[in-house]
């Protein structure tokens, strides 16, 4: 951290930006080594996923992507197997220690996979970024090494929050009971693969086969920070617009109209199986470099801007 006419600010020193350009090269060379293809897709787009609780931000009529998933799963369909990407996404309202409007996603797919394989492979991949063995925060050295802790969402609540998942979705408190007591407890010991969530909470996730009321969906914590979330996912286009037209009728109810994304419904119909993820990398190079917000990790913070 620097200072400018006596004014803290963040804009990263030359060591740091170096260490940030490090970390990326070994994102990309791990995909690389598997076969992947990176791709590139358009920040600025049309139509969006209807997602009542995340607001985009316009431009001239159309917004800047909230997550690449509608272009990259478009390709998929295309008959492209293993896909990743390193992109910008924004978010409108989302500001503060753990999050920016503009921030850096990770989005990777593998097609034949679900969500089981693509956690084993996620903890391989931060494992090699991190190229250690142990990362420190707010005092506690959590051990990285191999395989991670898996506990169900049920589990988590059950045990943290004192109620079943499924009591905190009737009952209106979920999200309140993940913020304020599950995720403060999650990934202090080594990171924790947080899954199978209520579907009701698993907008592009398919349902288990054996218990369909949740889907195959995991969130990624790190020292009680939200890291990542992937799942296997929904290719059944019936299915995916009635969810789509859920989240559409919230948002509505929030005063924000959206559209339905047509021509990716209509490319899911040639989507194959596949697991994919989207992991933020801001938060993934805080929690590897042992800092305590974004604004340290990033070439620029809105401050500086």
């Amino acid at each position: 951290m620097a200072m400018r006419y006596g004014v803290d600010f963040f804009m990263l020193s030359p060591e740091r930006l170096r260490q940030r350009f490090l970390l990326l090269q070994r994102v990309r060379d791990f995909f690389r080594h598997r076969a992947y293809i990176e791709v590139d897709t358009p920040v600025r787009l049309p139509v969006l996923i209807p997602e009542a609780e995340i607001i985009p931000l316009s431009s001239e009529g159309w917004f800047l992507q909230t997550s690449p998933e509608l272009c990259m799963k478009r390709l998929l369909a295309q008959g492209n197997k293993h896909i990743f990407q390193i992109c910008p996404c924004f978010r409108k309202g989302e500001q503060g220690q753990l999050h920016q409007e503009e921030f850096t996603m990770l989005e990777w797919y593998h097609a034949g996979w679900s969500y089981l394989e693509l956690m084993q492979e996620c903890e391989q991949m931060i494992r090699q970024v991190a190229g250690k063995d142990v990362v420190r925060r707010s005092g506690q050295d959590i051990s990285l090494q191999v395989p991670w802790q898996r506990l169900t969402v049920n589990d988590a609540f059950q045990r943290y929050a004192g109620v079943s998942a499924e009591q905190a979705v009737r009952t209106g408190q979920f999200d309140l009971l993940l913020v304020e007591k599950v995720e403060p407890e999650l990934g202090w010991e080594r990171p924790v693969f947080l899954y199978d969530y209520p579907i009701a909470l698993a907008s592009l996730a398919r349902p288990k086969s054996e218990c369909p009321e949740v889907a195959e969906r995991f969130e990624l914590y790190i020292g009680g920070i939200e890291v990542a979330n992937g799942f296997s996912e929904l290719t059944d286009p019936v299915v995916q617009q009635h969810r789509f037209a859920e989240e559409m009728r919230k948002a509505d109810r929030y005063g924000r109209g959206c559209k339905m994304p047509e021509k990716f419904l209509t490319a899911l119909q040639r989507l194959p199986d596949c697991a994919g993820i989207a992991l933020g990398l801001d938060r993934l190079f805080m929690l590897l470099l042992e800092r305590n917000c974004l604004a340290e990790v990033l070439p620029f913070a809105e401050a500086d801007l």
